[in-house]
């Protein structure tokens, strides 16, 4: 160590005195540099990997975000088309409703029969909104069908496909009327007593009649797809494809049409003059004694 201490002593003296000491420490430095790399080695491994762990571990959690991000751009564009969709079938729904100017209120599936031989659906409306037993159900092509049961915020709705369900129609092209029923199929309906003369052909669009009071006139209900002539048969066999789409339909539209007066309502009669009931009256008793006169002349005649 004593040795060591008066080398050292001795270089310092050296170097600070002497002018080529320089020379020297130059080529000292130059030999000592691979010393000083292997010695600093270790170090620069160390650092060159904590950078690289950091930027792996940077890369990681942006590519974890990246992919979160993307998985939320791809739900809200999937969410977005379903939206735009929505959105078509709402506004053919309402230009279906000013199309035809009637009271109406929209109503969305619930859920439909699991059984396959009866055609009928659940909608989110209700006692509580307004409807009733027999209130026709459309969508924005046609008629759908009508309520058959009712409860406080849902209703059953029997389609226009369903086998025991009928109404009466015309053709739209010549007013014919016909009967309209459901074949236990979505895409198949049947045409009732058709006679083989009668002027209906291959798409002729069937509305609604009127007739009945349950479904107000005008709204298309199915259009004729076939036509068969049977030799010798007083009726052809008359087939149509309903114009709504039973199947695909999610927003529907619950009509209001008009009330029309019955004549076993005992406030129907308030609205008329007594002069007006009277003279009707005297006319249906006039008429009776004219028929029970004519059946005694008939019977005196024999």
């Amino acid at each position: 160590m004593l040795v060591c201490t008066i080398m050292a002593l001795a270089l310092m003296v050296a170097d600070l005195r002497l002018t080529r000491m320089e020379e020297v420490r130059a080529q000292l430095s130059t030999a000592v540099a691979p010393i000083q790399w292997i010695v600093s080695l270790p170090s620069s491994v160390l650092s060159w990997g904590t950078l690289a762990l950091s930027d792996q571990r940077d890369l990681v959690d942006e590519n974890r975000r990246l992919r979160e991000q993307l998985l939320t751009l791809s739900h809200r564009v999937q969410r977005m088309a379903d939206l735009t969709a929505e959105n078509v079938r709402l506004r053919e729904l309402l230009a279906a409703a000013r199309q035809h100017d009637m009271p109406f209120m929209t109503a969305e599936l619930l859920s439909l029969d699991p059984d396959p031989f009866a055609h009928q659906m659940v909608l989110d409306r209700g006692r509580r909104d307004g409807v009733y037993v027999g209130q026709p159900v459309m969508d924005a092509a046609g008629l759908v069908g009508q309520v058959t049961s009712v409860l406080a915020y849902s209703s059953r709705v029997l389609m226009v496909a369903d086998a025991s369900h009928a109404l009466p129609v015309r053709v739209n092209r010549n007013g014919l009327r016909y009967i309209l029923q459901g074949g236990g199929r979505y895409d198949r309906l049947s045409v009732r007593h058709v006679p083989d003369t009668a002027d209906i052909r291959k798409g002729d669009l069937l509305v609604t009649s009127g007739l009945a009071g349950r479904f107000p006139p005008g709204y298309p209900v199915a259009r004729v797809d076939g036509v068969v002539h049977d030799p010798g048969e007083p009726f052809a066999r008359v087939t149509a494809t309903p114009v709504a789409q039973l199947q695909r339909s999610r927003h529907f539209l619950l009509l209001f049409p008009p009330s029309r007066p019955r004549f076993d309502d005992p406030g129907w009669e308030g609205d008329i003059s007594l002069s007006a009931i009277q003279a009707a009256r005297a006319v249906s008793d006039e008429a009776d004694t004219r028929r029970a006169t004519a059946r005694d002349d008939h019977e005196e005649a024999r």
